[in-house]
C-alpha cells in the first residue's frame, strides 16, 4: 500500500515557486516512499510565426546570425 504524501509550508512553497512565472513548460514532482525527493522544471519558449516573418533575422540578432538562402 501506497504511504500518504506529507505536505508542509515548506514544500508548497517550493512547488509554488517552480510554478510561479512559467508561460509554457510543466513541473514534475519525484516521490520516493511517499516522499518528495526532487522537482524538475521544464520551460517553453513560443513566438509569434507571423510577427517573426516582419523582421529580418539579421537585424533581430546582430551580426552573429546571417539568413542562410539556398
Amino acid at each position: 500500500m501506497a504511504k500518504p504524501l506529507m505536505l508542509d509550508q515548506e514544500w508548497l512553497e517550493r512547488i509554488a515557486g517552480q510554478v510561479n512565472g512559467l508561460e509554457y513548460g510543466s513541473v514534475l514532482i519525484t516521490i520516493h516512499d511517499g516522499r518528495i525527493v526532487q522537482i524538475d522544471r521544464t520551460e517553453r519558449k513560443r513566438f509569434d510565426a507571423s510577427a517573426s516573418k516582419q523582421q529580418d533575422p539579421a537585424q533581430t540578432c546582430g551580426d552573429k546570425l546571417r539568413a542562410v538562402k539556398g
